[in-house]
């Protein structure tokens, strides 16, 4: 079972609402294991597009996918926020050597 969207509050300037959109494959599949935890052995990074869109946001994302992570013990390793901006917001944590990016779908 995939989670409904989940609303954001807005953020202090109130110009941007965000929507954690439901993950592709339920939270039970063993595939749902990523916990969006920044290590020394996987750093957490942003691409410049999106600091550029989201500013502070991109942080704020990333401690509410930690706290949903923790809810559902994982989840799949694409997250997607969308807001009223032209692009989403997107985090990928990679397996093992990699990083958790914060990025646009143009970055990609």
């Amino acid at each position: 079972m995939t989670h409904p969207h989940h609303l954001i509050p807005k953020s202090a300037d109130r110009s941007t609402t965000l929507r954690l959109k439901p993950q592709e494959i339920a939270f039970d599949n063993p595939a749902s294991n990523c916990f969006f935890r920044p290590t020394p052995d996987k750093p957490f990074v942003a691409t410049p597009a999106a600091l550029a869109a989201y500013g502070d946001e991109v942080v704020r994302c990333l401690g509410y996918l930690r706290g949903m992570a923790e809810a559902h013990s994982g989840l799949d390793y694409l997250q997607v926020f969308e807001s009223n901006k032209p692009e989403p917001l997107w985090f990928i944590e990679d397996g093992p050597g990699g990083a958790i990016t914060a990025l646009l779908p143009s970055d990609y």
